[in-house]
């Protein structure tokens, strides 16, 4: 079974449509936990048409769009965000999501300009615990205060569920999410090609400790990192 590249949200309070686009490889790409940039590419026809098949599934139903990739929006070509930007106007969608890395945080002006809609822009902050995001985890992500995280970024995700974490730490990313950001992600982790591995004692504890989340208009949960009804096993 191949990648699903389109899907419709609809159990969100934030229904939205997304599609997952192939792209440049990402420009940071030593997280230890993750072999999903293996979907990235450098053949960029190969991208381009890849993309197009996929954004000609969307339709406009929710006025809203989330695009993700195996990266940041900035690795995406600029034929293919030609293209989403052609969805955007052809649909009238009123509202994009779009994921970035910590380093574009610069840059996401760039995006707002060019597709001159409003934008949630997402990061991969995973935890706000510095020693297990950075060490453990190999974000390459360094902050002083979490002001500065919500300077550019209106959603992060965070990761949860993964051996050396702790309570202690989960329930502190929580609270720093629903006080400082407009949205979130959070996901179990889930077993994949890497070192990195899931602790599933502490996913249920999650599952039964943070059970009210299921019901907040600010969070999505993801169970499987498959829920929002794309992804899969990449080709290597």
């Amino acid at each position: 079974m191949g990648i699903k590249r389109y899907s419709l949200i609809e159990n969100s309070s934030r229904k939205r449509e997304i599609v997952l686009l192939k792209a440049f490889p990402c420009v940071w790409g030593r997280c230890s936990f993750c072999d999903y940039i293996h979907d990235n590419s450098e053949n960029e026809d190969e991208i381009n048409a890849s993309n197009k098949e996929v954004l000609a599934q969307v339709t406009g139903c929710c006025e809203a769009l989330q695009v993700i990739n195996s990266g940041s929006c900035f690795e995406i070509p600029a034929a293919s965000m030609q293209m989403i930007k052609d969805t955007v106007v052809k649909h009238h969608i009123k509202q994009l999501y779009f994921e970035a890395y910590w380093s574009y945080r610069h840059r996401l002006h760039e995006i707002e300009n060019f597709f001159q809609v409003p934008i949630i822009f997402i990061t991969g902050i995973e935890t706000f615990d510095e020693h297990f995001r950075n060490t453990v985890l190999k974000k390459g992500i360094v902050f002083s205060d979490v002001s500065e995280v919500r300077k550019y970024f209106q959603s992060v995700c965070l990761m949860v569920g993964i051996q050396g974490q702790t309570k202690d730490m989960i329930r502190r990313d929580i609270d720093i999410l629903m006080h400082n950001f407009l949205h979130g992600t959070i996901n179990l982790y889930v077993n994949n090609t890497t070192s990195i591995k899931a602790d599933l004692e502490l996913q249920q504890w999650f599952r039964e400790e943070f059970a009210w989340l299921k019901n907040s208009e600010k969070v999505d949960i993801l169970f499987d990192n498959t829920d929002f009804g794309v992804g899969g096993p990449a080709s290597l």
